[in-house]
């Protein structure tokens, strides 16, 4: 079986078989399966949320309102219809979707349509699909709720909403949507039962029910709808101001709507707990905790200039939404998708780095995977002169200044895109500086940056002694441009290990000669022990046979 996508269609396969000697008239019919996580499938989830909220609001609202399905009737027949051939288009899908076994999507249309027969969605799929319909013959047009089967695609609906929330880049919002949702439709179906139970009972009969008909304004369909509607709200609210109960069916209604509406308490208040211990704990998880490092400040009695800058720093990282623990964030992703997403984010920086431009992308993806992001704040230092360089900077955003000593004299400034400390970090010989900074460099304003330490880029050069080799040389070229490259302490280095290098050879080849020689005495003395063992078996048989030749002449001499 061979597989081939779509182009331009993620998560619609083509499928076909073919075996060898079988020519083109032969081969199977191409057929096309759908993949559960793709976009096709998506998508189809998000068109089947529109025919099962329609039944769910239009339905009970046709069923409890007479004068809505006798207003609208040929609207809501072509909508009836429209939605029956979704459902059966549902149907139809999937058996076209695909399903994972042990992993692997299984594309096999035999095997797909096996699966879903035998599940459970095949009885309420078809039975929400019943030709109902055909009561109108008896019943007529104006009784709507002969289509009640169709509310059996719920799960339908449940499916594409968890998709959705899955999908969407504002999970809590869309959590507090649905639940909106959720209950204007409890409000919705509680206002159309309260106003059938008013029909029932008979309208303006008390005035607990929907008032005549025959008062101005009370005949119109939106009015209907509108006054149940706020009567309901005033229910499941429990804001009161409604008129008492008086029959026993008025009582019922409204114990069962305080019960409704304490269960749905409980319900908004456990999603809103749920949705804002949810956005706490994301904060907390891209943000360091500012609670916390406050109350660690004023427990050492820090200034409180210093405390002011840590304040603001925090405040800068939240308003900015600057992340600055990537390394937690990722953590649970698999290694490879980690660096996929830390390759998007980051190579772009790491490629405008000259010192890297040449090298291969197997050691870029490396090192994106070992930078670590930092912001300053204005006029904090990032290095000074002098100090031991052990990290590279690769500025992200920001502008930075080159002073001198005393902090105000400004040489350079250094802006988005351009990097400093990269010599530091490279072991390159004859360099006149050393490790030690060459400068001091002072964020002006927030800058955000990129460190790079020098022990993570010894860790990945390690892997890669040709990209090693090669950055050493362009370390050497711009040390040589900056006049900082000692060419003849670069020599004495060169000679110096290439002399211990031969002295290491040496001393290898003479412990290879001794190891030698060690070996062969320890064979010659095996050899000798075996000898020896050989002999001395030898000499005691012979001395066991003297023995016993002993014995037997002692034991004739009597009888002689």
């Amino acid at each position: 079986m061979s597989c081939q996508a779509q182009p331009g269609k993620r998560g619609l396969l083509s499928t076909a078989q073919s075996s060898t000697g079988v020519g083109p008239a032969e081969r199977a019919p191409r057929t096309w399966v759908l993949d559960p996580s793709g976009d096709v499938h998506y998508w189809w989830l998000s068109v089947m949320v529109l025919p099962v909220l329609y039944n769910w609001i239009i339905l009970i609202c046709r069923s409890c309102f007479p004068a809505v399905q006798q207003q609208h009737l040929a609207l809501w027949l072509s909508l009836d219809y429209l939605s029956d051939l979704l459902y059966l288009l549902d149907i139809a899908v999937r058996f076209h979707t695909g399903f994972l076994e042990q992993g692997i999507l299984v594309r096999d249309r035999a095997q797909i349509s096996r699966r879903y027969l035998r599940s459970t969605h095949l009885p309420w799929d078809v039975a929400s699909v019943l030709p109902t319909d055909l009561l109108y013959l008896q019943l007529g047009l104006h009784v709507p709720a002969v289509r009640a089967n169709r509310f059996l695609r719920t799960p339908r609906l449940f499916e594409a909403l968890d998709r959705r929330e899955t999908r969407t880049v504002y999970p809590h919002a869309f959590r507090i949507a649905k639940l909106m949702l959720y209950v204007f439709v409890t409000i919705h179906w509680n206002a159309c039962v309260y106003y059938a139970l008013s029909g029932a009972i008979g309208y303006g009969a008390d005035a607990w029910v929907y008032p005549n008909h025959s008062r101005p304004g009370f005949a119109r369909p939106l009015r209907q709808y509108l006054y149940s509607f706020y009567f309901s709200t005033l229910v499941l609210t429990t804001v009161g101001d409604t008129p008492p109960p008086q029959r026993q069916d008025e009582f019922l209604f409204m114990v069962a709507g305080f019960l409704l509406a304490v269960m749905g308490f409980a319900t908004i208040m456990g999603s809103m707990s749920s949705v804002i211990s949810s956005m706490s704990t994301a904060e907390a998880a891209f943000y360091p905790d500012a609670e916390r490092l406050k109350g660690y400040l004023r427990l050492q009695r820090v200034g409180r200039r210093l405390e002011t800058r840590v304040a603001r720093w925090h405040q800068h990282l939240q308003l900015n939404k600057k992340v600055t623990n990537e390394q937690q964030v990722l953590q649970h992703l698999p290694e490879r998708l980690r660096a996929e997403v830390a390759v998007s984010v980051h190579l772009a920086t790491l490629r405008k780095v000259q010192l890297f431009q040449t090298c291969e992308r197997g050691l870029l993806e490396e090192l994106v995977l070992k930078l670590r992001p930092q912001v300053y704040s204005p006029g904090e230092y990032v290095c000074r002169k002098g100090d031991i360089g052990r990290e590279m900077y690769f500025i992200r955003e920001g502008q930075l200044a080159v002073v001198g000593d005393d902090g105000r004299t400004r040489f350079a400034v250094l802006g988005e895109g351009l990097y400093f400390g990269e010599i530091s970090i490279i072991n390159i010989k004859g360099n006149k500086s050393g490790n030690r900074r060459t400068a001091n460099i002072r964020s002006i304003g927030y800058s955000d940056l990129f460190c790079l330490s020098k022990e993570d880029l010894q860790e990945v050069l390690g892997e890669f002694p040709s990209a090693k080799a090669a950055l050493e040389a362009k370390g050497r070229e711009i040390l040589l441009g900056m006049d900082k490259l000692d060419v003849n302490a670069e020599a004495e280095e060169t000679a110096r290990q290439l002399e211990a290098e031969r002295r290491t050879g040496a001393l290898e080849d003479a412990l290879d000669a001794l190891q030698t020689k060690f070996a062969r005495l320890l064979a010659e003395l095996e050899s000798s022990a075996f000898k020896l063992a050989l002999r001395i078996e030898h000499l005691e048989w012979q001395t066991q046979g003297w023995a016993g030749a002993g014995r037997e002449g002692q034991g004739s001499a009597p009888g002689q």
